[in-house]
């Protein structure tokens, strides 16, 4: 077997172990599921979202998102709206609830991610970040790729 497959694998079991809190069914920060929380962020960032756009920045299929939206629109922390454009298509926009809640949930995460990084020499924060980036983008061709990875 080829070390750095090994070592590679090795590293992955420990960061997908590590990041449990961002698994599929765990949930974050009490009551949403890590997924559920990346739709509210991006959300956020963008005010509003036609529904059709998060599939895609998901990279999920469409009855999946629904499944992962649904329990927020019934929380009070996401409003579904009719698009002017067209009555089928549904815009995402965060309530005022779900607005404090994303505030929340950052400033734990801040303290959560200043704490990583200070454990990161200063030297190599650049080269860490950098690293991690290579990393995904390579991970995500590989998926794309290799039977193996996909359902």
């Amino acid at each position: 077997m080829n070390q750095d497959y090994r070592e590679l694998f090795d590293i992955l079991k420990c960061f997908a172990r590590d990041i449990r809190c961002c698994s599929q069914g765990e949930t974050f920060f009490g009551e949403f599921t890590f997924q559920q929380f990346v739709i509210l962020d991006i959300i956020a960032q963008r005010k509003e979202i036609p529904m059709n756009e998060l599939h895609g920045l998901l990279s999920v299929e469409k009855s999946t998102t629904t499944r992962l939206v649904n329990p927020l629109i019934t929380k009070g922390v996401l409003k579904r709206t009719k698009a002017a454009h067209d009555s089928r298509a549904a815009i995402l926009a965060l309530t005022p609830e779900g607005k404090e809640l994303h505030k929340k949930v950052w400033a734990c995460l801040s303290v959560f991610f200043r704490d990583v990084l200070k454990n990161v020499p200063a030297s190599r924060k650049g080269d860490v970040l950098d690293c991690a980036r290579v990393l995904v983008k390579a991970i995500r061709a590989a998926i794309d790729q290799t039977s193996c990875c996909r359902k």
